[in-house]
């Protein structure tokens, strides 16, 4: 009697463990994203978005749309070439045809996958400005949804702000930044001071973006990235034929000796963040950034709205898992 009451309980006590266990398992809704990047002056922007689409494929990441901060002539096609290459022909892309940084790849990797793949972006002509993509498509969303990962100049966002009501939404770029947008997170800053390509290429638009932004911005700054080398494996990986990300490592990593064992990685350390979150990979630093005006950047540490990260995970094992979602295949639709 007693062994079959124990047994009963035993039982009861799996069977309410597994429910809870499922529940605790329970999925995660994916993180609605705009990827903003210059995508042209360095690649790690390729393995980037290569980690988005890694995201958005395994239901982690949405990904609303791919905005240029640059516009070489074309910036456009290269994000319309990746983007079909992992099955989102139609991720809105956008450029800003005001005026922008034109800088492009100095390796011609773009020149290569534009002309060896498919796209449907033939001209930066072709798609929307930056900031009425970013209007349109923040009008859409529930509020405070949107994360903002933003590997590039701060251009866009900067112009954003500055933005009046249109046929998209009454609000004007600061209110509809508010209601809209959850988090920013930007490869950007080297911490705690440091003068860093992404903030000084465009300091006008840093200098608003920074002063001015209005929702919490989490920065990964140039010494996170510095430390990690990626793109190797996948040059090494035999498995993987006709991948323009595969195209362009192998094209860009033998032209420096710096990248003989890989690129440095700062803008794949701001996607995975900006998706799965800053822990266990990082701790952060909280302030703000203050910017000089030769585009160097200091920190308040008695400051607020800004983060930063810190090292907490060995730097071997963030890049052992970057390395493994760059080499993420297009899943079939």
């Amino acid at each position: 009697m007693i062994r079959i009451t124990l047994f009963s309980i035993s039982v009861l006590l799996a069977l309410t463990i597994g429910s809870v266990a499922g529940q605790s398992a329970k999925k995660t809704a994916a993180v609605p994203v705009i990827f903003d990047t210059d995508m042209g002056p360095d690649y790690d922007d390729v393995g980037a978005i290569t980690l988005l689409h890694a995201f958005a494929d395994e239901g982690q990441a949405k990904i609303l749309a791919t905005i240029a901060s640059t516009n070489y002539p074309k910036v456009t096609q290269v994000l319309s070439v990746l983007n079909t290459y992992f099955n989102r022909p139609s991720t809105p892309i956008g450029v800003p045809k005001g005026e922008a940084v034109s800088d492009k790849d100095t390796q011609h990797w773009s020149d290569t996958i534009v002309a060896r793949y498919p796209h449907s972006i033939k001209s930066n002509s072709e798609v929307p400005d930056a900031v009425a993509l970013y209007r349109q498509i923040l009008a859409k969303q529930p509020d405070h949804s949107v994360t903002v990962i933003t590997v590039g100049f701060l251009t866009n966002l900067a112009n954003l702000l500055d933005s009046k009501p249109d046929q998209y939404s009454k609000l004007t770029g600061r209110e509809l930044a508010v209601q809209k947008i959850k988090q920013v997170v930007s490869m950007a800053g080297k911490f705690p001071t440091g003068r860093e390509f992404n903030v000084f290429r465009d300091t006008p638009a840093s200098k608003t973006f920074f002063a001015s932004w209005p929702t919490p911005v989490l920065m990964s700054g140039f010494e996170i990235g510095q430390k990690i080398h990626s793109g190797l494996p996948l040059t090494q990986n035999k498995a993987i034929q006709h991948s323009p990300v595969k195209d362009v490592f192998t094209i860009s990593l033998p032209k420096a000796k710096e990248d003989a064992n890989g690129r440095m990685s700062w803008d794949q350390t701001a996607v995975l963040v900006g998706v799965k979150g800053y822990g266990p990979y990082y701790t952060v630093k909280s302030g703000r950034l203050t910017l000089n005006t030769d585009g160097s950047n200091g920190w308040d540490d008695s400051g607020k709205g800004h983060q930063y990260l810190i090292e907490k995970m060995p730097v071997s094992e963030v890049e052992a898992l970057i390395n493994k979602l760059m080499q993420h295949q297009p899943k079939k639709r």
